[in-house]
C-alpha cells in the first residue's frame, strides 16, 4: 500500500464518511461516531487488502477460482 493511498483512505474512510453518516443519521454520542469510524475504516482496510491480493501477478488473466484450482493441482502433484 502506498503512502498516498493510505493517507487518503484514512482521511476519507476514517473521518469524512463517518462524519457524514453521523450527521445524516442524527446521532448524538461520541461513542456512536467512533463506532462508525472504526467500522468504515475496518471495511476499507479489508477491501484494500483483498484488492491487493487480487492484483498479484499470479492472478493475471485468471479468475481467483482458476488460480486456486491451479495451485491445488500443483500442490497435490508434489
Amino acid at each position: 500500500m502506498s503512502g498516498i493511498r493510505l493517507f487518503v483512505g484514512i482521511i476519507v474512510m476514517g473521518a469524512i464518511v463517518p462524519i457524514v453518516l453521523f450527521l445524516l443519521l442524527g446521532l448524538k454520542d461520541v461513542s456512536q461516531f467512533l463506532t462508525i469510524a472504526v467500522s468504515t475504516l475496518l471495511a476499507w482496510g479489508v477491501g484494500d487488502l483483498l484488492s491487493g491480493i487480487l492484483e498479484r501477478p499470479r492472478l493475471k488473466d485468471r479468475s481467483p477460482s482458476q488460480a486456486l484450482k491451479h495451485d491445488w493441482q500443483n500442490r497435490s502433484g508434489e
